[in-house]
């Protein structure tokens, strides 16, 4: 704890504390001056060897960076130069900045009573370079008590991160906006690897300098409490060759609809992220929730219910029991282990989510479902990332459901992400589910990871699966990225030429743009997406080879049968921060129990044999409902070792559907919430 409080003295404070005792290093060029000068001679070489071999990247200079970058470095008992600290966002600065270190002359060291001694020094660089006018290079404040009969003084070198977990194999947490921010530097450096989420804290500092985005967000507080509720993790332990962090995790809510339903969620955690040696990481997760929503999430849980008498699956979550009168208790747990053998792989083994898209919504693979078991294998080399899923799903229909034991079922995934140029990049991608009949289980033709599954699919029987298709690309420019996805569940090329609206050709798109810094304002994020999907995508005659999991859908949220617009707004200053999202689109839905008992096409677990016709589907049709979805959140950042965060929002959804639809009732709802929240996770209010 001693050494992480030194840490804070030496990046914050520019007092110097010396004994008459200690001098500073030396210069050739100053050893003639006196000692009471060595200090001012010393600083001057500095700067002036530094800011003399300093080259301002190009990219900087083409985008007229301007700032003040904070440099902490020391000499050590050789007298050599080390960089410890950069508190900028660029990788490409940093690597300058070590680069022009490393070319400093090997010097003579401080001394205290004689003995060699390291010595810290801050040094605030100015770019452009022409505003390095002033004296510029203080040594930070080291308090040191001196211990009795100690021959040799040394410096401890202090942790140069409060957060280990950046240079670990870790998942970084998935939320839209912190991704969002991250994307920005990682199109600027180059790499397009950016569909599978979560990403590696490692594959991304390689490209962001994820320390300083953090560091410069610390608050400095010298106590305890204030450290560890501000500024880090609760729990850091660290050895020789381990170490681990323990945080607690809240999401604590309340709030009203418009309907008079007062709402909330008390949400307790526990996460624990740490590492073996280098190559092995692992992190778990449990969350005891109760909670109470808005009156049509309440509606959509309780009509996605499982078999066995609970009442309600919590969008995103998992099956809840009921609590007190007219809530619901549902606890998760995830988990996982990541492995990398090399710079080339890595292994996970867990519980969670993935993601595979540029978008807010996927039309591959999405968050939106309950946490499953998966196996991921990632593979990187020249230009290609290549992503293998193997996951396990379940039905929880009571159709399905024997002996109080859900229907299982299996998925294998591909996605081939290929930078063609700097700029440009393609997606391919490839899905197959089944089911344990004929006692199958987990097919052993699905686990080679080069297979083409739709060619195993066809030669394993023609019911013994379901096999999806996709495509997606993404060019970016300067400030700009053009993204867009296409699903193929089922087509014929007749069929579609024709445009007679056959039921079979099922198919989605996507199309979007992302605008980072927009207009050049500093982290101005916007964002606008438009997704269609064709009925009975995503869905099939046999009742387990759906692309769903608990009831819920895998890739986008609505299912199938829709089109909507997004348009999205995020903005940050210092710890502040604002996000804004627009949702209007359109549904088809299936009318309720007792009416019309046609399946539309937008429901992925309905038998799309119980379709209305063969010809002249569209979308929307059916049980058709317009939708507005407005959501507007203002926060503050409590902690950026956890992403603790201070919230209010205000939700506003209008939906009018022609008569009431399975789960979901017209109205016309306000939500107010507000709340202190651990946010490491999606979650989606918006259908």
């Amino acid at each position: 704890m001693n050494k992480i409080f030194l840490s804070f003295l030496l990046l914050f404070s520019s007092v110097s504390v010396f004994s008459q005792k200690e001098k500073y290093p030396v210069f050739k060029e100053c050893e003639t001056v006196s000692i009471s000068e060595l200090a001012n001679c010393f600083r001057n070489q500095v700067k002036t060897a530094v800011i003399s071999e300093f080259k301002v990247p190009e990219n900087l200079k083409a985008d007229k960076f301007k700032a003040t970058i904070n440099i902490i470095f020391l000499v050590d008992t050789s007298g050599n130069f080390k960089v410890i600290y950069v508190n900028s966002p660029y990788k490409e600065l940093k690597e300058e900045i070590e680069r022009v270190f490393d070319t400093l002359p090997k010097i003579i060291p401080a001394k205290y009573n004689n003995h060699a001694i390291e010595m810290q020094f801050g040094f605030p660089l100015k770019i452009p370079l022409e505003d390095n006018i002033e004296e510029v290079i203080t040594q930070k404040e080291v308090v040191v008590a001196l211990p009795e009969h100690k021959e040799e003084l040394t410096f401890d070198e202090p942790k140069t991160t409060l957060f280990p977990e950046h240079n670990s194999e870790l998942n970084i947490p998935f939320t839209h906006a912190t991704y969002n921010a991250y994307d920005s530097y990682l199109n600027n450096a180059g790499n397009s690897h950016t569909a599978v989420k979560p990403y590696l804290y490692n594959e991304v500092s390689e490209f962001v300098d994820l320390d300083a985005l953090k560091n410069k967000l610390i608050t400095p507080k010298s106590t305890w409490f204030g450290r560890k509720l501000l500024n880090e993790h609760m729990a850091y332990v660290q050895g020789k060759d381990f170490w681990f962090t323990i945080d607690p995790v809240v999401d604590l809510q309340l709030g009203k609809d418009s309907e008079g339903l007062k709402t909330y969620n008390n949400t307790r955690a526990i996460q624990v992220n740490g590492g073996i040696g280098k190559k092995l990481n692992f992190s778990t997760s449990f969350y005891e929730s109760q909670g109470r929503f808005a009156t049509y999430v309440n509606e959509y849980a309780e009509s996605i219910k499982p078999a066995g008498g609970n009442p309600a699956i919590i969008p995103g979550r998992g099956i809840a029991k009921p609590f007190q009168e007219d809530a619901y208790d549902y606890p998760v747990a995830e988990a996982y282990i990541s492995y990398t053998p090399s710079n080339h792989f890595n292994f996970q083994f867990g519980r969670g989510k993935n993601f595979i898209g540029d978008g807010y919504r996927s039309l591959f693979l999405s968050d939106v479902a309950s946490p499953y078991p998966y196996f991921k294998i990632s593979t990187n080399f020249w230009k290609i990332k290549y992503t293998n899923f193997f996951m396990w799903m379940q039905d929880v229909r009571p159709e399905l459901t024997v002996d109080g034991a859900y229907k299982q079922k299996y998925m294998a995934m591909h996605y081939l992400d290929w930078n063609v140029t700097k700029k440009f990049n393609i997606g391919l991608f490839e899905t197959v589910i089944w089911d344990d009949v004929n006692n199958r289980g987990f097919d052993v033709n699905y686990i080679n990871p080069l297979i083409f599954y739709t060619a195993v699919e066809f030669a394993t029987g023609s019911r013994a699966g379901n096999t999806t298709l996709g495509l997606s690309l993404k060019y970016k420019m300067k400030a700009i990225t053009l993204y867009s996805q296409l699903i193929l569940d089922d087509f014929r090329v007749g069929e579609m030429t024709n445009s007679n609206g056959w039921w079979g050709n099922k198919f989605g798109v996507q199309f979007g743009a992302k605008y980072y810094n927009a207009f050049h304002i500093e982290n101005l994020f916007l964002q606008a997406e438009y997704n269609a999907v064709r009925p009975y995508t995503y869905s099939h005659d046999e009742l387990n080879y759906n692309i769903g999991h608990n009831n819920q859908p895998l890739a986008h949220l609505w299912g199938a049968n829709f089109r909507e617009a997004i348009v999205i707004l995020n903005y940050t200053k210092n710890r502040w921060y604002v996000n804004t999202k627009i949702v209007i689109g359109k549904k088809g839905f299936d009318f309720a129990e007792g009416t019309d008992t046609s399946s539309y096409g937008g429901d992925v677990f309905a038998d799309n044999d119980n379709r209305g016709s063969d010809y002249g589907n569209q979308i929307g049709q059916g049980n058709t409902a317009n939708v507005i979805i407005g959501d507007f959140q203002l926060g503050y950042l409590v902690n950026p070792a956890t992403n603790l965060k201070l919230f209010g929002g205000l939700t506003y959804r209008k939906f009018d559907p022609i008569a009431p639809a399975k789960g979901f009732s017209e109205s016309n709802l306000t939500w107010i919430s507000f709340g202190l929240k651990t946010d490491v996770f999606n979650w989606y209010f918006d259908f």
